[in-house]
């Protein structure tokens, strides 16, 4: 997140460097305004096999996304701060056109201003309006998507709290209609997405996160229908990160209405691995696991269908074709660290229908095709590969590939089902 970046420790800096002048401009002599510049260039190729199991077309598909940014920080004393930040993702090659996650030609990502309310040594308390990305916890439920060409952003309001073991953000915001040209996007002039989140932590490596979040969408699409959809989600998760030990245990409860079935939907999910830090390579294995419900049966008054809201679709593969909606999956996982610089991960992802009067959904969460009439509970099993390399600080590269098997619910719904290949290389630099 650009906007959590603080380069106010640069006050006073004699060093003549352009970068440092760039992160820290000072306009008035005594230095309490002053602006930030920074942004990113971001290049991608993918090569898509048999697409979505052969359902949009067999054979290749190869493209090109590219995204672009640039954001200012202009900060007036410690009290007021206006982040502004432009963002291009453009999409070119793709045999049917851009996907919505590709193309958004220009977009003002964050237009917002802070306001210090109070600050002292341990407690600080800033309220935030204007349009503004907002990411939590690890994802699950709310995510910018980075790992897509378009990220995603709201407008509304943020109250933020902070202390040394307290952190606490409450938000009401509505979501952007997006479409893919210049300055387009339109807001829909509704309360969409509400609630609180806060993370305590008990020492510099445990933490436990509480949440309540409230969404609305007037367009949902489960395999149960379409219609006005009102979550209200109640979550817990628990996560440390140290030197060799680290895991990850989330669990939510929604409630609500869709259409006029009231709402009966959860998930649960752990991810726990180690780090053999002592060693050269740094080698790390873990294993994460989800379950995460579907309607049990259509039209009986109750949707039992898990709304993931506004996810990262990435977190079951760095381009999954399968969504966290009525999904049980268990995702072994190994890194390398070959070089300071080089780091290869590899993954095993194996995936199925947690109901069977359920169909299968997208990484956003939307539907994908019907799967009530089935009895195959099997999707199939994505085999990926990634290589990480870290130029420098500010340039990175990452070539990945996945390799999708089909299982007994794919070939059963679709008879010309193909196993999917997908390569991507990425090349990004950020200053």
């Amino acid at each position: 997140m650009r906007y959590d970046e603080n380069y106010g420790y640069l006050h006073g800096d004699t060093t003549k460097c352009f970068y440092r002048h760039l992160k820290f401009d000072p306009l008035t002599a005594n230095q309490r305004v002053w602006l930030s510049f920074g942004g990113e260039a971001r290049l991608e190729y993918d090569v898509f096999n048999n697409e979505d199991w052969g359902r949009i077309g067999t054979g290749h598909n190869n493209f090109q996304l590219q995204r672009y940014d640039l954001h200012a920080d202009l900060h007036f004393g410690n009290r007021l701060r206006i982040f502004a930040q432009l963002r291009s993702a453009l999409e070119n090659g793709r045999r049917d056109g851009p996907r919505p996650i590709d193309e958004d030609k220009l977009s003002i990502q964050n237009l917002f201003t802070d306001y210090t309310i109070t600050r002292n040594h341990t407690d600080s308390l800033v309220i935030r309006a204007g349009r503004q990305e907002l990411n939590y916890g690890a994802g699950r439920l709310i995510s910018v998507r980075e790992g897509p060409n378009a990220r995603i952003y709201f407008t509304g309001g943020k109250l933020l709290y902070r202390n040394p073991t307290v952190s606490l953000d409450a938000f009401a915001m509505e979501a952007d209609e997006f479409n893919p040209g210049v300055f387009d996007n339109k807001p829909t002039h509704q309360l969409n997405l509400w609630g609180a989140y806060a993370t305590f932590g008990t020492n510099v490596f445990v933490h436990l996160d509480t949440y309540y979040i409230g969404s609305r969408n007037d367009h949902a699409v489960f395999d149960d229908g379409q219609g006005k959809d009102i979550r209200h989600t109640f979550g817990l998760r628990a996560w440390k990160s140290d030197k060799y030990f680290v895991y990850d245990i989330e669990t939510a409860w929604q409630t609500g209405s869709f259409k006029k079935e009231s709402v009966r939907a959860w998930t649960a999910s752990f991810d726990v691995g180690y780090i053999f830090s002592d060693l050269a390579a740094k080698p790390a294995i873990g294993i994460r696991n989800d379950y995460i419900s579907g309607d049990s049966r259509k039209g009986d008054g109750r949707l039992q269908t898990f709304n993931p809201v506004y996810p990262k679709g990435g977190y079951f593969g760095f381009d999954p074709q399968v969504g966290p909606v009525n999904l049980i999956d268990v995702h072994p996982y190994g890194s390398l660290l070959i070089s300071p610089k080089f780091t290869l991960q590899v993954d095993v992802v194996l995936n199925w229908r947690y109901s069977l009067r359920d169909g299968i959904y997208r990484p956003s969460g939307y539907l994908n095709f019907s799967g009530s009439a089935s009895d195959k509970r099997y999707i199939g099993t994505s085999y990926l590969g990634k290589i990480s390399y870290n130029v420098n600080p500010f340039l990175s590269m990452d070539i990945g590939i996945q390799y999708f098997d089909t299982g007994p619910f794919i070939e059963t719904e679709l008879p010309v089902a193909k196993n999917a290949f997908f390569t991507n290389s990425r090349i990004s630099y950020k200053f």
